[in-house]
């Protein structure tokens, strides 16, 4: 359910933008979304099928491609794209350090839109 809170802002978004540069029409939009997030893809789009109509963006496709998770090892300094399912377990390749900082995986943004 923490799709529809998500999906309402990334529509704001749009719309703000839409009206700011006389589109008439969103055809997509392209989101980033890192793979640490639960968002769904699929009720990302439900939600914004049914937020979405009567606007601009009613009928636009949600285009979302995943980011992956990446952590950077506060001992040596490496960055190293984890699996999800490794995480639990993670230790750096380099030095076999287990303390480390998140650089992205989590987050979620719109990277464009196609309109017309």
């Amino acid at each position: 359910m923490h799709e529809l809170p998500v999906t309402q802002s990334i529509l704001d978004i749009v719309l703000k933008h839409a009206r700011m540069n006389g589109v008439r029409r969103v055809h997509a939009i392209n989101i980033a979304v890192g793979e640490m997030s639960d968002l769904q893809d699929e009720w990302m789009q439900k939600y914004f099928d049914y937020i979405s109509r009567d606007t601009p963006a009613q009928g636009a496709r949600l285009v979302i491609q995943r980011i992956p998770v990446v952590f950077r090892c506060n001992s040596c300094g490496r960055d190293s794209e984890v699996k999800i399912s490794e995480i639990k377990d993670f230790a750096c390749p380099g030095c076999g350090c287990t303390d480390f900082a998140l650089i992205s995986g989590r987050e979620y943004y719109i990277r464009d839109m196609e309109a017309e």
